[in-house]
């Protein structure tokens, strides 16, 4: 599953660096990096850490929707 350009984007568009989110997982910048990159597996816990700090749902990480549904909103559905 190639989702790592949408946590990318998620934390361009929020302004965060790779450090601020590393902080939020609780892991080093330079690990974080190579979520993004592709170059290693995010751990399923993890995404699901950056779906809540995000505010979306998993599906739009993982690529499966445009759209951004957080939590909150799918309670609305």
């Amino acid at each position: 599953m190639k989702f790592y350009h949408r946590i990318r984007d998620l934390r361009e568009d929020s302004d965060k660096t790779q450090a601020d989110i590393a902080l939020v997982l609780n892991t080093s910048s330079s690990y974080y990096s190579q979520y993004e990159n592709g170059k290693r597996q995010v751990p399923f816990e993890r995404v699901v850490e950056l779906a809540k700090y995000y505010s979306v749902s998993l599906d739009y990480i993982a690529g499966l929707t445009d759209k951004k549904h957080s939590f909150k909103e799918w309670d609305k559905i």
